[in-house]
């Protein structure tokens, strides 16, 4: 894995989640994760990047534990979070030791209220916590408390803040989300990075971001992977990645002083550049 951070590594008590060598197949025949190994630091916002059909979904789900679903598992490797190996752990059980999952597409329940939403979030949690963690929600998401009606009808953005605040109602230590700004205009877009940033700093909670707007994503995180055909090829803080050349043409819409043309650039030659 090619790194351009010359930063100490974090200690082991820094880092919340660790995926070691990690490999998932799908259909017993699919190779999709290839060796995966990434950290996230407890407090943070780490971005995972990459092309569509890099892995970062499937990177989230299998941190998440739902891969079964989709007739997929971890083959090799494992996942630790705060020092427990959770490969082999139910998702359910892994919302209770503190990770939420954010999916791409939000998933919130449209035929039920915003209030049955966000009590669906808590269900790993005592009743007596649920009235004053709906109220943090409303803090950061003022809008929702006026919204009485069915979730279906909510617009995107609010749906995204719905499902946000859904996780919020598990007290998670980690929330992973997965395309946040997907279907959502630059203005929301940037008032739910703004959010996620805030809750980060406020409350503390550990973010690992799966996005395709690498610009809204590096500006928000502290640290980020560039993934792609199922492994990690680049990595390093946010800084630098916003100031590395080759993630500036790839990703960031630029890079050096003449813009080269996507058409004439191979993906074999920036895999072998990276790696």
């Amino acid at each position: 894995m090619s790194s351009v951070s010359q930063l100490q590594s974090p200690t082991q008590d820094e880092i919340i989640l660790a995926v070691n060598n990690v490999e998932v197949v799908f259909n017993d025949v699919i190779l999709v994760l290839r060796g995966l190994n990434l950290t996230a630091e407890r407090g943070k916002i780490t971005a995972l990047l990459g092309a569509n059909g890099a892995g970062k979904s499937t990177t989230l789900k299998a941190i998440a534990g739902l891969l079964g679903s989709e007739d997929g598992e971890v083959s090799r490797g494992d996942i630790v979070y705060n020092g427990m190996n959770i490969t082999e752990m139910s998702p359910e059980q892994r919302v209770r030791n503190g990770t939420f999952l954010v999916m791409e597409g939000r998933g919130i329940v449209q035929d039920m209220t915003v209030i049955e939403n966000l009590r669906l979030g808590a269900f790993t949690q005592p009743q007596k916590n649920v009235a004053e963690d709906m109220e943090k929600v409303f803090t950061y998401f003022p809008r929702l408390k006026e919204r009485t009606g069915l979730a279906g009808y909510l617009s995107g953005g609010e749906q995204q803040m719905l499902a946000i605040g859904r996780a919020l109602m598990a007290r998670p230590d980690l929330i992973m989300m997965d395309e946040p700004s997907m279907g959502l205009s630059p203005l929301l877009v940037k008032e739910v990075f703004g959010i996620i940033k805030r809750m980060n700093e406020e409350l503390g909670i550990s973010v690992l971001l799966v996005e395709q707007n690498a610009n809204m994503a590096l500006r928000a995180a502290d640290y980020g992977y560039i993934m792609e055909n199922g492994k990690i090829v680049l990595d390093g803080t946010a800084e630098e990645l916003m100031n590395n050349e080759d993630v500036k043409e790839f990703y960031l819409g630029g890079g050096g002083n003449e813009r080269k043309s996507f058409k004439n650039i191979k993906s074999f030659k920036r895999r072998k550049r990276w790696l």
